[in-house]
């Protein structure tokens, strides 16, 4: 093994508890130095960490199991693996999958087999981002996961059902971390400015009310921002604070403009489109433009909203307000025509009408049954009298016979059937009893019940 790998993976064996291999400098970011040292420092996720949770007892009992720690940015889940290298009596290695190949899983792989096979010690490795590994690299752990050799513990903010490879999550455990709120991150703040040995306590500085309450609501339960914007925020102020205050215009302007996590290409991207159109399928437009916005400010493509205001037009609005897909239309066009920020402003308007509009999904409904019946019955053949006759044959074989123009009947109606004779009756289209479908309904139950009447006389008609 060369000098790079022993380095890595050292042999020597440690007793308990332990700093991990690689501890940071005190010089380091406040975020990192800030990193609690025992799980009585640790702040949050008490569902896996509060007395008996089963986190604790592993840790406490020094026996992890393989899992995979998911959570937003700065919810703990680094913090939560230097502890397991604290608490645990196996062998510990650490690696982030940006940083890493084949190569460097192949090398672990070989240390983790000698420390089986040499010392009888189990080797726990963490991962970080572990859905930056392709599948065939996340199966390189299957075996040795499954034989108990490695301990496995990844960290991602990814969603692991889309992210890692099914046959290692069952191997691991799914343990799902929560943003941190806005108490626990009053605690860990006042915890840096306190603290004289890694954080900012030797300073004597304290955090005006009102800048706390703006630090704490703009990281959006991201404890790490919270701690590096803190830092930033005490240096600005250095030399001119008489008071030792930290106030809220140095926090602002540590914090710059607040970024919306919005992730397009993950879990998150669905979730807020989820909550978008559900907000405008349950009429609530405050809801509908903030999740709007949400997306808008998070960098999502304006077109990818106004299509999905104009697939909603037709599947939950519908003819309870035809009006509804005109305007859904005409908003994406706006969209593409105006653009960014201005677009913004079409597109709240659009959602706002949608949220407030009638609802009905009588035409998705419609659509639903009237493909079973096509993809039940097959292409049952077009009835003679709908059938165009352009030739003396056809006319011949009765093509276009008894067809009745209705423009020339009463009401431009007639109660002749239009479907095979194999559907004949059959219903797709139900309208509510909801915005301009109440009249469209009242006008189809009048015009079935002719057909109904007209199909009564042929059945009492001999011949027929």
């Amino acid at each position: 093994m060369d000098r790079r790998t022993e380095d890595l993976f050292p042999r020597e064996a440690v007793a308990l508890p332990r700093e991990p291999e690689g501890s940071l400098s005190p010089e380091g970011p406040l975020s990192d130095r800030m990193r609690p040292r025992s799980l009585e420092e640790f702040v949050g996720q008490e569902h896996l960490l509060g007395p008996g949770r089963i986190l604790r007892v592993a840790l406490e009992t020094g026996k992890p199991f393989s899992m995979v720690l998911w959570g937003p940015p700065g919810c703990g889940k680094t913090a939560l693996a230097r502890l397991a290298a604290r608490y645990v009596s196996c062998h510990w290695v650490s690696f982030s999958a940006v940083l890493s190949g084949v190569r460097e899983i192949r090398e672990v792989l070989q240390e983790a087999q000698t420390q089986w096979r040499v010392n009888r010690r189990q080797t726990v490795l963490f991962v970080d981002e572990i859905h930056r590994f392709n599948k065939a690299q996340q199966d390189g752990f299957l075996p040795h996961v499954e034989s108990g050799r490695i301990v496995l513990i990844g960290a991602t903010t990814e969603n692991p059902s889309f992210e890692v490879n099914p046959a290692l999550l069952s191997r691991t455990r799914v343990l799902v971390l929560h943003p941190l709120g806005e108490p626990e991150l009053r605690r860990i703040v006042q915890a840096a400015l306190g603290d004289r040995e890694r954080g900012l306590g030797k300073e004597e500085l304290r955090l005006d009310p009102e800048a706390e309450a703006a630090l704490c609501a703009a990281v959006q339960g991201d404890a790490r921002r919270a701690l590096n914007a803190l830092e930033l925020a005490a240096g600005l102020g250095a030399g001119s604070r008489m008071d030792r205050c930290i106030r809220v215009g140095e926090i602002r302007a540590a914090l710059q403009q607040r970024v919306v996590v919005y992730d397009k290409g993950g879990e998150e991207h669905y979730n807020v489109v989820s909550a978008f159109i559900k907000s405008m399928r349950g009429s609530d437009p405050d809801a509908a433009l903030y999740w709007m916005v949400r997306m808008l400010e998070g960098g999502e493509d304006p077109l990818f909203i106004a299509r999905r205001m104009v697939i909603f037009a037709s599947e939950d609005v519908g003819n309870a307000d035809p009006r509804a897909l005109s305007l859904a239309v005409a908003a994406r066009d706006a969209a593409h025509f105006v653009g960014m920020p201005e677009a913004g402003l079409t597109l709240s308007q659009a959602a706002a009408y949608l949220a407030c509009a009638p609802k009905s999904n009588a035409s998705c409904r419609a659509y639903g049954e009237a493909r079973r019946a096509v993809l039940d019955r097959g292409a049952l053949p077009v009835p003679l009298h709908l059938r165009n006759a352009p030739t003396r044959l056809l006319k011949d074989l009765g093509y276009g016979r008894d067809y009745r123009y209705p423009h020339d009947e009463p009401g431009a109606f007639v109660p002749i059937g239009c479907l095979p004779d194999l559907l004949a009756g059959a219903r797709f289209y139900e309208p509510t009893d909801r915005g301009e479908e109440r009249e469209i309904g009242n006008r189809l139950a009048r015009w079935r019940s002719l057909r109904k009447q007209e199909q009564g006389k042929k059945k009492e008609t001999p011949g027929s």
